[in-house]
């Protein structure tokens, strides 16, 4: 196959909207023919697809984040490619990156909700964790591909793409050469030890709170406030990336529970002595959490209403108009074909109806509806996580998903199914459709990414079904490992926050307990509220729900992005400082969290080297707080040491 040297800089209207009859020029041009999808691409997309699905459900379960793995696999598909010192490598780095970045994806697709299955303690088997990812993933896929065209070339230069363009900038930069896959190597090895000695052998504590003294002990008994903050050097990465903005919008949810509304309902209470900060946040700040959640997911909906409409239209035209040749589309606007896109989507519905008839209901009526419930919401939901990822770079597919718990549950009671088999079956319709979300919203980060640099979307979206299969085999057995390794739950290293909440919605609404509505209600409004004057309620309602020791550390990691990035007078070395930050950040997460994974194994295998007596101790609280603090130190002096030309 003939290969065509590119460039190795993005054009300069890359980022900015096109003037009237202007073109956008990808650096791969149209008529070049460059390695794409080689059995060497293939190979090292599928080994990144079940390194970093196991890295992202083991960090996933632990702090209810899952780390995008789009940047730290693209930073190493660069480093691979260079020791191969091949010229032109971006076709095949682009696909690498696509099928790799399925891990992250089907992992939050399926993190968020199947735990709730063993929190419950209902039955759950490989094959129902494996079937709702898998489905999930294809259904995402093929829903999204129709409004490839869309979002990465209509709308060129309208949404920003954070995630996209960081990717890219590291790919192109990769044809230069340069010291990322070092810097993120190295960063990996320090939070990787450092997670790993305090989770196999308790080291220090992975947790700090104000109950470290005296003072804060009788504060948090006389007055239900504490302020706990998690060490682990993956969530610090995570704060970084996500930055101080969204990191504080999140934190400040947790706030508004931990430090007005359980005082409060502490003050309040005729017993307030018999119960705990964390009592009071499970039974009222998690329910008001939910309804602003839920109520979030709404409104994204009824703002992407349009979009749907236009979107769609493109497609059906495409549907309807002439079969045109390959030779009458540009290569980089090749897609599969609308024919195949159906066909795919018939088959997995299909397949769909048959897990649920055989596997999960056994009864054809409730079958028909919950088939139907997965495609009517899916397809409803697709633009919109799209849209969040092509926006802020944060896909809000739990929001979405407690919602879809929610309606199937009150359709499932309604026609009959209720107790186990009823929370059953809305967990996996809530893990079918959540998984189809979180792929369509990284699915077109993929696509725009090709879009910049000029891939082929046809061996994009071919190559992503495999790195499907590939990502939900391995997150079905991850999970399997660490249900039996640690279990999940609130006593658990691994806390599940948000499938704690799919629990805490679904188990009254299907065993006939006392439901909050109310709180429900209040949530929703308080979401409205701050949708009307500027608030993203999606980001303030998740930190309601998630505990604040896992939303904390991502101010510690904003903070410090912002202070790498704004030390200087000189712009260029500001931007130098953060984009180093942004590996050194990726390092300490791929890290840390693959590192947790391996413990987890060591545990599993019955290895027991952790000291329980010591890292419960008071002296490992405030060994952890000095420990945390030298993390942090080292994060800001080594991402300070960036110059210009880096």
């Amino acid at each position: 196959m003939k290969q065509t040297k590119s460039t190795t800089s993005l054009p300069e209207n890359a980022y900015r909207e096109l003037k009237p009859g202007e073109e956008y020029k990808p650096v791969m041009p149209a008529q070049s023919r460059p390695a794409e999808a080689t059995p060497y691409s293939v190979t090292i997309g599928i080994i990144m697809a079940v390194i970093f699905s196991a890295a992202a459900a083991f960090l996933g379960l632990k702090v209810g984040q899952v780390f995008e793995a789009a940047i730290p696999i693209a930073i190493l598909a660069v480093g691979f490619g260079n020791f191969r010192r091949k010229d032109s490598m971006l076709g095949e780095n682009v696909i690498i990156q696509s099928i790799g970045a399925c891990s992250g994806v089907i992992v939050a697709g399926a993190i968020f909700t199947l735990p709730a299955l063993y929190i419950l303690g209902l039955e759950a088997h490989f094959y129902q964790v494996f079937l709702s990812s898998l489905l999930g993933g294809l259904l995402g896929i093929v829903l999204l591909i129709p409004f490839r065209k869309y979002f990465v070339k209509e709308m060129h230069g309208k949404y920003p793409f954070p995630e996209a363009t960081a990717t890219t900038e590291v790919l192109v930069s990769g044809e230069k050469g340069g010291k990322q896959t070092l810097i993120l190597a190295i960063a990996g090895a320090v939070g990787g030890i450092y997670d790993f000695v305090v989770a196999t052998f308790g080291a220090w504590t992975d947790t700090i709170s104000t109950k470290m003294g005296a003072l804060g002990t009788e504060i948090a008994s006389r007055f239900k406030v504490e302020l706990s903050l998690n060490t682990s050097a993956a969530v610090l990465g995570l704060g970084y990336i996500i930055g101080l903005k969204y990191a504080v919008i999140i934190t400040a949810g947790s706030c508004l529970v931990w430090f007005v509304i359980i005082p409060i309902a502490g003050y309040i209470m005729p017993d307030a002595a018999a119960v705990t900060a964390n009592d009071l946040y499970v039974s009222i700040g998690r329910p008001l959490g939910i309804g602003g959640i839920a109520m979030a997911g709404l409104i994204g909906i009824i703002r992407q209403a349009g979009i749907i409409r236009q979107a769609a239209s493109l497609a059906v035209n495409e549907l309807k108009g002439k079969k045109k040749g390959d030779e009458a589309v540009e290569r980089t606007q090749r897609d599969l074909p609308m024919r195949t896109i159906l066909s795919v989507l018939i088959a997995t519905l299909a397949a769909a109806f048959c897990f649920f008839q055989f596997g999960v209901l056994h009864n054809l009526t409730q079958t028909i509806v919950a088939t139907l419930i997965v495609f009517v919401i899916a397809f409803l939901f697709t633009t919109v996580a799209a849209n969040a990822i092509a926006i802020v770079g944060t896909n809000p597919v739990s929001g979405m998903t407690l919602m879809t718990l929610i309606l199937s549950s009150l359709v499932l009671v309604s026609i009959g199914l209720t107790g186990k088999e009823g929370m059953t079956a809305a967990l996996v319709i809530g893990g079918v459709v959540c998984t189809a979300l979180s792929m369509a919203g990284g699915f077109i980060t993929d696509l725009k990414i090709g879009y910049w640099l000029g891939s082929t979307p046809r061996k994009q979206e071919g190559w992503k079904f495999l790195g499907t299969v590939v990502s939900a085999a391995t997150v079905a057995g991850v999970m399997m490992i660490m249900n039996q390794t640690y279990g999940f739950g609130e006593d658990s290293v691994l806390v599940a926050p948000q499938a704690n909440a799919m629990a805490a919605v679904i188990k009254p609404l299907m065993e006939g307990g006392e439901t909050p509505w109310m709180l429900y209600f209040a949530g929703a409004v308080l979401a409205l509220t701050l949708t009307a004057i500027g608030v993203p309620a999606l980001a303030f309602s998740l930190g309601m729900f998630i505990p604040m020791s896992l939303n904390a550390p991502l101010v510690v990691g904003g903070l410090i992005a912002w202070f790498v990035s704004s030390r200087s007078k000189d712009e260029a070395l500001n931007k130098a400082r953060f984009d180093r930050g942004t590996l050194i950040a990726s390092g300490l997460i791929a890290g840390g969290a693959l590192m947790g994974v391996v413990s987890a194994i060591l545990k599993f295998a019955e290895v027991d080297w952790y000291n329980a007596a010591w890292a419960g101790s008071k002296n490992a609280e405030w060994l952890g707080l000095a420990m945390y603090v030298a993390i942090i130190v080292y994060v800001i002096v080594h991402t300070m040491r960036a110059k210009k030309e880096e």
